[in-house]
């Protein structure tokens, strides 16, 4: 299979998933993100200090994790969110051409990067209880786009960290219009009671690592995670490749 692989590499020598230039040998070695050094250099982690719940990087650099004003006020739905990078530089090309572009084949690198970044933040081994599950697009959007960009993260996801992948127990009853280019208050009002739960029993006395492609302003997620713990879910884990800095 080694041997398989490296002759693969030399008929059809790899290139970086965001810029397309080769990856160099060395790259490919230590990089499994089939991603440059250049354009993974780019790319803009978050940094701590963040908000404990919506994930939200605060402006300073100094002190600890705390809640953010609008997570005091109001406290969401969901446990916790978390995203390894800003929705900036590179990434923002990248996401949008797996996105709207049907790019699919950036699922390894976009992926990998997700799974990779949440092996660091939820406990290993994983319990059984733990379930991932994608956000749903309604089947009209589906049809159109022909994937669902979430449940392709969420695969690589599940994969990574040995959890059972549920994709068929919340679904998006409603359709929608695109979060992009709405307002704030139009998002909220758009996604309300926009999900339901099919299978509430495989859904029952479960931890939800609920994945998305990008965190704006949250609404989504949070009318997921309230119809996935009305259904009797006991935590909610939402994770984003990245995110915006709106809060």
């Amino acid at each position: 299979m080694k041997f398989l692989s490296q002759l693969i590499d030399i008929i059809y020598p790899p290139r970086c998933h965001i810029c397309a230039r080769f990856v160099s040998a060395d790259e490919d070695r230590v990089s499994s993100h089939h991603l440059c050094d250049d354009c993974l250099a780019d790319l803009t982690p978050i940094t701590h200090p963040i908000c404990t719940v919506c994930g939200l990087p605060f402006s300073t650099r100094k002190g600890e994790d705390h809640l953010c004003e609008n997570c005091l006020r109001k406290r969401p739905w969901y446990d916790s969110v978390r995203a390894p990078y800003l929705y900036s530089g590179p990434l923002v090309e990248a996401i949008q051409r797996f996105k709207y572009g049907s790019e699919t084949q950036l699922t390894s690198s976009l992926g990998t990067l997700l799974s990779s970044f949440a092996k660091e933040l939820v406990p290993n081994p994983l319990t059984p209880d733990f379930l991932t599950v994608p956000v749903p697009l309604h089947m009209r959007r589906l049809r159109e786009r022909g994937f669902n960009q979430s449940l392709l993260l969420a695969k690589v996801v599940a994969t990574d960290l040995g959890t059972q992948l549920d994709y068929l127990s919340l679904v998006r009853i409603r359709h929608t219009r695109a979060q992009t280019g709405l307002r704030k208050e139009e998002r909220r009002k758009n996604v309300k009671d926009a999900f339901s739960i099919i299978y509430p029993e495989i859904i029952k006395g479960k931890k939800i690592l609920l994945v998305d492609d990008v965190f704006t302003t949250g609404y989504t997620l949070n009318e997921c995670a309230r119809t996935l713990k009305k259904s009797g879910a006991m935590v909610v884990i939402c994770l984003t490749l990245a995110r915006t800095l709106v809060d």
